[in-house]
């Protein structure tokens, strides 16, 4: 990503008020990455990556793995980056071709139907919670092994606790605890770790 000038004052500024933190670097600039889209130091404590999460993202972007991702928003959102760098095709579950349904949402039965056709890809749910349910009992059935999930819906409704279940599972991800999140903050999580895979696979290939 092209920084200009003022983003680099505004993230100088991020930088001196976020304060004391236990982030590794890579992390860090995710993190800020999310405040700086935001404007939210609540994100600093918020946001939860598994144990490498990191890396198998990095490396599953470098193979040109196949991202789902849940509305449009989020397909615009990483869209410029995610072409200007590894080229991954990419999918949004509310556009697949299905068949109708009246039991599902139209999140959640695309997201499935591309779950099953790309059972290993990289899947970004940034709004639909729906979508992130459907991920996670498919997951628990052992039908799809996603190399990375980045979930990032506002949640009020949650009995079942998707997020903690996801959190518990061996799948790499990412996460937003508590009720916030919106796609705003997924496409900025996800940018900054193309950008960071950039980095690492793709100046260098």
């Amino acid at each position: 990503m092209k920084w200009h000038v003022t983003d680099a004052q505004s993230l100088a500024i991020i930088d001196s008020e976020i304060g004391d933190h236990v982030l590794s670097p890579a992390e860090y600039e995710i993190v800020r990455r999310v405040i700086y889209a935001t404007a939210d130091f609540e994100y600093k404590s918020l946001i939860r990556f598994s144990e490498r999460a990191l890396q198998a993202g990095a490396a599953a972007l470098a193979a040109r793995t196949t991202i789902v991702v849940d509305v449009p928003m989020m397909q615009t959102g990483i869209a410029y980056n995610i072409q200007n760098t590894f080229a991954n095709p990419v999918y949004c579950s509310t556009e697949a071709l299905t068949r109708p349904q009246t039991d599902k949402t139209s999140a959640s039965w695309g997201i499935e139907t591309l779950a099953k056709r790309y059972p290993e890809g990289i899947f970004i749910v940034g709004q639909a919670q729906t979508a992130l349910t459907t991920l996670v009992d498919l997951i628990e059935a052992e039908e799809i092994n996603p190399a990375l999930i980045i979930a990032t819906p506002a949640i009020f409704l949650d009995d079942e606790d998707y997020k903690r279940r996801l959190q518990d599972s061996l799948v790499p991800n990412i996460t937003v605890d508590d009720r916030k999140g919106n796609a705003v903050v997924a496409a900025a999580i996800a940018d900054g770790l193309i950008d960071l895979a950039w980095q690492a696979y793709g100046k260098n290939s």
